[in-house]
């Protein structure tokens, strides 16, 4: 299969990073051989030093990013009779999409920044020749959380790029990169996948029941991740529909606050099997590597205390991202259940993201009306803004309950 095949419902982002890819192919090929590059690699090329995808989560930004390294790092022999870079079955494919490539550096965070001191050992490591002879690529998945210091570290390295080096940006939207960069980066963007399209790779890829899968990318309107998530994992499911019932629970005071702290509860349980399932073999792993003696008990050399702080913190802080995370996912299928009701309200015919929650969304429909439904999702959408600006969880959602309850 080729690179693009994981690449949903983006026909157009295909045909044109499949056109850079080719144009990139044919600067190496000529700069290996000594013959002139083809006129429109040499004029008018269709590859560029630096590119930013952006669209909306789940819409594939990572994945056009990571297959569209893979095509610039293709081998395959095909290339030399015509065929397209990006073949999907070659060594450099193959090693870029999975990881471990010596000229694709992958970069996301579990944390909520990405600081000063990680963006530099990027720019230095864009300024190495590539190892295997083609390109250096820098795949950097959270370009929205660059702090400010980092994204001017980054500046100049896209603005005085080495020769071989392909800078590949992801974020949500253009507005979270600084005007600076991205005015230096060639913008593509991805749109949500339809439902249909996000159903069909799930019964492809990853063998899901056709009902399943269907139930899956409606439920997340066509978010890939998250559609296999709730396909693959019952514990998803059962959240999720925790969740749906919450507009049916702030009848009364007591219920905002009840349904606010079972929420609360939930994401922080959500991130404590995450930590659970990372924290104990990073753990054991930095102790085996600092040589403590064997088991958890085992003490650790003299002067490596610090190492293990460091350690320590980091964990602290992914677990406060994983938290959020769990939380914004939350909120985001209560936008989804209001989003239903609203389309009901109206008498709209479109698609109902949670059909099988109709009766709930039904008995809230009846209860209220449209406009009492818009200011319910501008209060969830209020919560989500408070607790990007640090709001106490708890205080935030706790709000928005009683919001919900008003109308």
């Amino acid at each position: 299969m080729a690179v693009w095949d994981d690449l949903v419902g983006q026909d157009r982002v295909i045909e044109q990073l499949a056109a850079a890819a080719q144009d990139a192919d044919a600067l190496v090929t000529a700069a290996g051989t000594d013959a002139p590059a083809a006129p429109e690699a040499a004029g008018a090329s269709r590859m560029t030093h630096a590119w930013l995808f952006t669209g909306p989560p789940g819409s594939g930004r990572a994945t056009a990013a990571r297959a569209f390294a893979a095509a610039l790092q293709c081998v395959s022999p095909d290339r030399a009779t015509g065929g397209a870079p990006g073949c999907g079955f070659c060594d450099g494919c193959h090693t870029s999409l999975v990881g471990t490539h010596a000229d694709v550096e992958i970069v996301r965070t579990d944390l909520l920044s990405i600081g000063v001191k990680e963006t530099r050992d990027l720019v230095r490591r864009a300024q190495l020749s590539p190892a295997g002879g083609r390109w250096q690529v820098i795949v950097l998945e959270d370009a929205d959380r660059l702090t400010e210091g980092a994204g001017n570290v980054l500046l100049k390295a896209v603005e005085e790029p080495a020769p071989r080096t392909v800078w590949l940006l992801c974020a949500p939207s253009l507005e979270d990169v600084l005007p600076t960069i991205r005015s230096r980066c060639r913008s593509l963007t991805l749109r949500t996948p339809p439902t249909a399209a996000v159903a069909d790779i799930l019964v492809r890829r990853d063998g899901i029941e056709p009902e399943l899968a269907v139930r899956s990318a409606r439920a997340t309107q066509g978010h890939i991740g998250r559609a296999r998530r709730l396909a693959t994992d019952e514990r998803a499911r059962a959240r999720r529909a925790a969740v749906l019932k919450m507009p049916l629970r702030v009848a009364d005071m007591g219920g905002c606050l009840k349904a606010a702290q079972e929420l609360i509860d939930a994401a922080a349980e959500d991130a404590k099997q995450v930590a659970e399932e990372v924290d104990t073999k990073e753990t054991e792993e930095l102790r085996a590597a600092l040589g403590a003696a064997a088991g958890t008990g085992g003490r650790l050399p003299r002067g490596t205390a610090g190492a293990m702080k460091e350690l320590q913190d980091r964990q602290k802080r992914r677990a406060t991202r994983t938290q959020r995370d769990s939380l914004d996912l939350a909120l985001t299928d209560l936008t989804g259940f209001y989003r239903d009701v609203l389309a009901i309200q109206l008498g709209s015919r479109v698609e109902l993201a949670n059909d099988d929650a109709r009766d709930a969304l039904e008995r809230v429909a009846r209860g209220s009306g449209p406009e009492a439904t818009l200011r319910r999702i501008e209060a969830i959408t209020a919560c989500r803004q408070a607790l990007d600006r640090n709001v106490a969880p708890l205080l935030a959602v706790e709000a928005m309950a009683v919001a919900l309850r008003a109308g």
